[in-house]
C-alpha cells in the first residue's frame, strides 16, 4: 500500500459508495441511432442498414425471395416507393388484400422504437386493414427523438398541408404476455422489415 494512503488513512472507495455518487449522476445518454435501433428490436421489427442505394436495391430482393414474395402483388399508396422498387418482379396494385405492403415513412422515433407515417403513406386507411407483412424504406436523417419531434417537423416540413392519419407502427410481434398501456391502445402487430438507407 502506498505510504501517503497509511499515513493519511486513504480508504479505498468502495462499489457500494461509487453506486450511491452514481444514482445522482444524470444517466448517459445513447445516441439516438443507438436508442432507436435498439428498441425497435425490443418491438420485434427486422432492421436492416444499407450504405447505398444498392445495396438497399438487393436488400429488397433478398426479403422478396426468403419470403416468396416474387411474381406476388404488393400494395402501394405512394407513386414514388413503387417506382423506386419497379425493377423487380412484383405487381404493384392498390388491393389491400396485397401479400405484402410497401411504404417510406416521415420519422423513426428514437425512444420507443416506433415508426412516424401519415397520409402520405397509407391515406385514409386504418393499419388493420392494411396487409400484415409491412416494408418501410427511411434514411438516417429521418432518426429524431421523441414523437413530439416528429409532430413539430411534420408541421414544419408541410406547413399549410399537414397530413392527416398520422400515427406509429411499434408492435412488430405478437406476445401474449405483453399487457397493452394507454398509449399502445389500437395499435396493430405488423411483421415489419426496416430498409434504413445511410444518407449522412
Amino acid at each position: 500500500m502506498n505510504i501517503f494512503k497509511k499515513l493519511f488513512k486513504f480508504k479505498e472507495p468502495d462499489q457500494e459508495s461509487e453506486k450511491e455518487v452514481s444514482k445522482f449522476m444524470p444517466e448517459s445518454k445513447l445516441p439516438i441511432d443507438d436508442m432507436f435501433l435498439n428498441n425497435f428490436k425490443k418491438n420485434g421489427g427486422k432492421f436492416l442498414y444499407c450504405e447505398n442505394e444498392e445495396e438497399l436495391q438487393d436488400t429488397f430482393h433478398n426479403i422478396l425471395s426468403e419470403n416468396n414474395w416474387i411474381n406476388k402483388p404488393c400494395y402501394y399508396y405512394s407513386n414514388q416507393t413503387a417506382k423506386r422498387f419497379e425493377a423487380h418482379d412484383i405487381e404493384f396494385t392498390k388491393d389491400n388484400t396485397s401479400e405484402f405492403f410497401i411504404s417510406n415513412c416521415e420519422y423513426l422515433i428514437g425512444n420507443t422504437g416506433a415508426i412516424l407515417i401519415s397520409s402520405k403513406q397509407i391515406g385514409d386507411k386504418k393499419l388493420e386493414d392494411l396487409p400484415y407483412h409491412f416494408i418501410v424504406t427511411a434514411t438516417t436523417s429521418q432518426l429524431i427523438e421523441t414523437i413530439g419531434e416528429g409532430l413539430t417537423r411534420l408541421k414544419s416540413k408541410y406547413k399549410n398541408s399537414i397530413p392527416s392519419n398520422i400515427t406509429t407502427l411499434k408492435t412488430f410481434e405478437k406476445d401474449d404476455n405483453d399487457k397493452s398501456d394507454f398509449l399502445s391502445y389500437g395499435s396493430t402487430t405488423k411483421n415489419l422489415y426496416l430498409l434504413l438507407l445511410e444518407d449522412l
